[in-house]
């Protein structure tokens, strides 16, 4: 289930674990049987869900009391805990052992964690029971003898909503339960593996206590370990310290395709790619600590792969004669996941795209079926007429929506850098590239969608790669030779005669047609003057909410007004143009066409262009356009490119095409 899902599916349940501790009222819609009956039971013991601290805690002597007691599930079920740790080391996970009454005999984890969580029974000693703290993982395990997780809100006390928790109980030979093995972290962190790994690891603990007398408890040990392994979504490769494969997972089989009985016994050379194995196999016979590294694998058909690897030697008598622990994932699954959290994805739907005009509607309808297909996109339109907004909506539209939506705006970076962000590059390919290169805009969308902006500004070098890229569906990082296969989904824009462009040379005659496969124009607000009036509405709403202002209504001569000016720069000046409003005028204040501002007033620049238009060409009305809205903010060049809703540098650029001067 995505993350998000899981935070909105958490807040649900938080909504109704108040309505329940403070009202009395369990609205069991949502609600697991095995949480709401758990919840009953925890107001039944008079728990306060308040309380931020457990209470209930064993002295030194009784603790010393109970390690003796249970040192046979202790010594069995620690080097289990120690393995799983080194698999969710660093991810901040706190792996405990609790005996059949609730006390804490053995915790592992990060230390800063520990110190944080100090005070709700996550260390040695504490109790923690149903009786004692209410709903919890630990708690249901001890009372039903399953395991369950427990997720965040579906604890009793409130304390404990920021955490989720993974249980099993260990039972003897007669089906008695021994104690429980317990994974606590944050409830964003929440994953099915972790249950399964703790299901895992506490079967391998009852095979064996119950196994303890016969002389292959480590096989034993090693099979329950091979399991949680071959369970987990990221490759795993043991290497000893002569550099022989030594275990090799089921994740890191299937990526690389060879089979265990191909690959075990085998030197690690075979597995990597000559770019970086010299490097990998030094590090490893130094003991060298790779943490999220770029590493390239070769398959066995002789196919790279991009990875991110982490290789931690493993200590073997105070020192590296282990060998090492090699973790990895492919590179792209690891840029969804980051562009996931830090907002690579598009947020707008066709819902939020305003306007009921016939123009609008049809670009909506256009837009919807070609967000169906998985053809090349091409959005026409004026700066300011939701271009981005058509770009993110076709994309949550389609099948790609769960992948990353990925924006350049090829006419706001340098020219000499378009190639770079675009395709990536190699360590060393120019001055300045960062150690370990860097991966394009195109990698990071692989399987998702990227929207160029402004494409009609790409330099023509760029262009040519571009068209290869589409052509081939394969990236070469600037400076490199390495071809990488990506599926991406291209929407381009631009707010040029493309047609005109190729005529005059500025743009490929071939790369035009490769992208206008869906051509979709986004009308502008002289073509949809009946929407006005609703993204006046609208604004004047999302503005006052913002500022805490109200307004007590509107006047026609202000509707009138607005409708009467030309909009150059589309519903984004409009945007703007409320805003100033709404930030000018006074509390409970009437809206008349005194209120607006004075380039909207005046007139002329629409009425000019009314008489000339059947006269002037489009670059004759864009010139007018431009030098009036200089004059109006006083020669302000950056309020002036705000108002006509493009870029400074484009604004600089149209200038010195019409050869206007600053005021």
């Amino acid at each position: 289930m995505p993350i998000k899902r899981l935070l909105s599916k958490n807040e649900e349940i938080i909504i109704k674990w108040k309505k329940f501790v403070m009202d009395e009222i369990l609205d069991s819609e949502g609600i697991r049987n095995v949480i709401a009956a758990s919840w009953k039971r925890s107001r039944d013991y008079k728990i306060n869900p308040f309380i931020e601290d457990v209470s209930v805690r064993l002295d030194e002597a009784e603790l010393k009391k109970r390690y003796k007691e249970f040192t046979p599930l202790l010594d069995t079920a620690k080097p289990f805990m120690d393995s799983i740790y080194k698999i969710v080391k660093d991810t901040d996970f706190i792996i405990r052992l609790i005996d059949k009454d609730g006390y804490v005999l053995e915790h592992i984890g990060e230390e800063k964690l520990i110190n944080m969580y100090y005070s709700l029974g996550l260390c040695d000693g504490y109790n923690v029971k149903e009786e004692v703290i209410g709903t919890n993982a630990i708690g249901i395990a001890l009372l039903t003898g399953e395991p369950i997780q427990v997720v965040g809100g579906e604890h009793y006390l409130q304390e404990y909503h920021k955490l989720t928790s993974s249980a099993c109980p260990i039972k003897d030979k007669s089906g008695n339960i021994l104690g429980v093995l317990s994974i606590t972290g944050s409830y964003e962190l929440v994953h099915p593996h972790t249950l399964g790994m703790v299901v895992a690891a506490a079967e391998a603990i009852e095979k064996e206590l119950k196994l303890a007398e016969y002389t292959n408890e480590l096989k034993i040990m090693n099979e329950r370990f091979y399991q949680i392994t071959e369970s987990i979504s990221e490759g795993i490769i043991r290497v000893d310290n002569k550099g022989i494969i030594m275990s090799i997972n089921r994740f890191a089989r299937k990526m690389l395709s060879y089979s265990e009985a191909d690959i075990l016994g085998k030197d690690f050379k075979i597995l990597l790619d000559a770019n970086n194995r010299a490097d990998i196999i030094r590090g490893i016979i130094s003991g060298r600590v790779y943490e999220e590294e770029e590493v390239y694998f070769k398959t066995r058909v002789g196919r790279k792969k991009t990875c991110i690897a982490n290789i931690t030697p493993i200590k073997s008598g105070g020192n590296n004669s282990g060998g090492v622990v090699i973790t990895f994932r492919e590179t792209k699954v690891v840029h969804s996941l980051v562009n996931k959290i830090v907002g690579a994805n598009a947020k707008f739907t066709f819902s939020d795209i305003l306007g009921k005009s016939e123009a609008i509607n049809n670009a909506i309808r256009l837009a919807s079926i070609s967000a169906k297909t998985s053809t090349t996109i091409l959005l026409q339109g004026e700066s300011g007429t939701g271009k981005e907004m058509f770009a993110q909506a076709i994309h949550n539209e389609s099948d790609r929506r769960g992948y990353p939506f990925v924006f350049l705006n090829c006419g706001a970076i340098p020219r000499e850098l378009v190639s770079s962000e675009l395709f990536g590059y190699i360590e060393g390919a120019f001055t300045g590239a960062k150690r370990g290169g860097h991966p394009g805009k195109f990698e990071l969308a692989d399987g998702g969608t990227i929207f160029l902006d402004e494409i009609g500004d790409m330099p023509l070098d760029a262009q040519v790669s571009l068209l290869r890229v589409l052509e081939d569906k394969k990236v070469v990082r600037v400076g490199g030779h390495d071809v990488m296969p990506i599926d991406v989904r291209v929407i381009a824009a631009t707010n040029k005669d493309l047609k005109k462009e190729v005529e005059l040379g500025n743009f490929r005659r071939d790369l035009f047609y490769r992208i206008n496969v869906m051509p979709i124009y986004t009308p502008t607000l002289r073509e949809r003057k009946e929407d006005i009036k609703l993204f006046i509405d609208h604004f004047i709403d999302k503005f006052c909410k913002s500022t805490g202002k109200n307004i007590k209504s509107i006047g026609q001569s202000f509707y009138k007004g607005m409708a009467n000016y030309n909009w150059p720069g589309n519903v984004r000046e409009l945007q703007n143009a409320v805003q100033r409003i709404i930030n000018m005028v006074d509390n409970n204040s009437v809206l008349t066409s005194k209120d607006l501002p004075a380039y909207i007033k005046s007139k002329e620049a629409s009425e000019d262009i009314g008489k000339k238009r059947q006269l002037l060409t489009l670059d004759e009305i864009e010139k007018t356009y431009i030098s009036k809205t200089i004059q109006d903010c006083g020669g302000n060049i950056a309020a002036a490119s705000k108002v006509l809703g493009i870029g400074r540098t484009t604004m600089y650029r149209k200038m010195r095409k019409y050869g206007i001067e600053g005021i």
